[in-house]
C-alpha cells in the first residue's frame, strides 16, 4: 500500500554535536528511502516527506529520542560525548480528511534567512502558522513564495492534528509529540548509537546490531528486521 509519512528530525541535548547527529539521521533515512525506491521531498530544514510502499508502517517505530555516543570531530582530547536527536513520524493527511477552520489559524510572515538568494532575503516569503486551539506552531521558509511555504506548513499541521485525533487520550498535539520524543534528554532514549563499540541498541525491544556506519549509510534493514521479529 502506497503511503506518505512526514518525518521530523530535530537536535536534542548536546549542542553542535546534537545538530550533526540530527543531520546524520536525516541522511540515513533519505538513503534508506532511496534504497527502497521511495520518493523523498524536503519540506523544511527539519521535515521531509517520504512516499512509497508501506512507508508509515515501516518507519513509525523510529519515533523517539535517539542517543549517540561518539568522539566529535571537534574534540581534541579524544573524549566520548553523549548527545541526542529526536525523531517523529507522522502520516500525511489531505485537507479532505482534516478540515481546519481558517479562523483558528494565526499566520505571520517574515523574511527568510539563510540560503535562497536575494529574492528570499528582501521579500517576506517565510510563513509561521499557529493553530490556536492546539497551540502547535510550524514555520516554513525554504520555498521562494509565501504561498508554497504556507502550504507546506499546513501539511505538517494537518498531520499533527490527525495524530492527535487518532488517540482520544491525548489532549493536544504538543502532548502527543512529547510522548513520542520526550524532552530530548539523554535518559529518554529509545535507541543508542554507540560508536566506540560499533553497536546500535534498541532499548524498547532489547535488540542490537553492529556495523553502525553501514546502518547510518541507509542500510536499516538488519535492525528493522530484528525489531519486527521481536515485536
Amino acid at each position: 500500500m502506497i503511503q506518505t509519512a512526514i518525518l521530523e528530525i530535530r537536535a536534542g541535548t548536546g549542542g553542535d554535536e546534537a545538530g550533526l547527529f540530527a543531520a546524520d539521521l536525516y541522511r540515513m533515512y533519505a538513503r534508506f528511502a532511496q534504497r527502497r525506491g521511495w520518493a523523498v521531498r524536503e519540506i523544511d530544514r527539519n521535515f521531509a516527506e517520504i512516499t512509497g510502499e508501506s512507508v508509515f508502517d515501516t518507519l513509525k517505530k523510529e519515533s523517539g529520542v535517539h542517543r549517540v555516543q561518539r568522539i566529535p570531530r571537534t574534540e581534541r582530547a579524544g573524549r566520548i560525548h553523549t548527545s541526542t536527536a529526536t525523531v517523529a513520524v507522522l502520516p500525511k493527511v489531505s485537507s479532505k480528511e482534516i478540515e481546519i477552520n481558517p479562523a483558528h489559524l494565526k499566520i505571520d510572515t517574515f523574511r527568510a534567512s539563510g540560503h535562497g538568494g536575494q529574492n528570499v532575503q528582501k521579500v517576506e516569503t517565510a510563513v509561521r502558522i499557529t493553530h490556536l486551539p492546539t497551540g502547535v506552531t510550524v514555520a516554513c521558509q525554504d520555498e521562494r513564495s509565501q504561498i508554497q511555504n504556507r502550504e507546506k506548513a499546513l501539511e505538517i499541521i494537518r498531520a499533527k492534528i490527525y495524530q492527535m485525533l487518532q488517540d482520544q487520550q491525548k489532549t493536544g498535539v504538543d502532548q502527543l509529540r512529547r510522548e513520542q520524543v520526550g524532552g530530548a534528554g539523554r535518559s529518554e532514549k529509545i535507541r543508542t548509537w554507540n560508536f566506540p563499540q560499533d553497536r546500535i541498541t534498541d532499548h524498547r525491544f532489547g535488540v542490537s546490531v553492529g556495523n553502525l556506519e553501514a546502518v547510518l549509510d541507509g542500510n536499516l534493514d538488519p535492525l528493522l528486521e530484528k525489531i519486527q521479529k521481536k515485536h
